[in-house]
């Protein structure tokens, strides 16, 4: 399994967090501050076209805001959740949290466009 990492919410939020026990999966939300100026056409990495940035997942964006969906380990502290697969770097700052439904957010066979032929 990928490593656990925490995130804490700040002590105004912490009542937001009740009844957030029991959900296996949490959609993250964060700001990428860290990153370069938007970059709206560029070639992916794992790819040999140019792509336009809203084609792709690339941190370069004009409103750079992250999102994850991550497995819950639970609480680590009463300010601190136990994640796993967040994809952003320590200390980013979280921008809000909101529990997984595979019920509306999962789409089994959702078409993925020119990223296919890397699925």
């Amino acid at each position: 399994p990928a490593p656990v990492c925490t995130v804490r919410v700040f002590p105004d939020w912490l009542d937001g967090l009740q009844s957030i026990e029991g959900f296996s999966h949490l959609i993250l939300l964060y700001w990428l501050g860290e990153t370069k100026p938007p970059l709206l056409v560029f070639t992916p990495p794992f790819d040999e076209q140019p792509r336009g940035i809203f084609a792709t997942r690339g941190p370069r964006r004009p409103n750079p805001i992250g999102l994850s969906v991550v497995a819950f380990d639970g609480m680590k502290a009463a300010d601190t959740l136990a994640v796993r697969y967040l994809d952003c770097l320590d200390g980013t700052p979280l921008l809000d949290i909101k529990p997984y439904f595979a019920s509306t957010d999962s789409v089994p066979h959702a078409l993925v466009g020119w990223h296919a032929k890397n699925a």
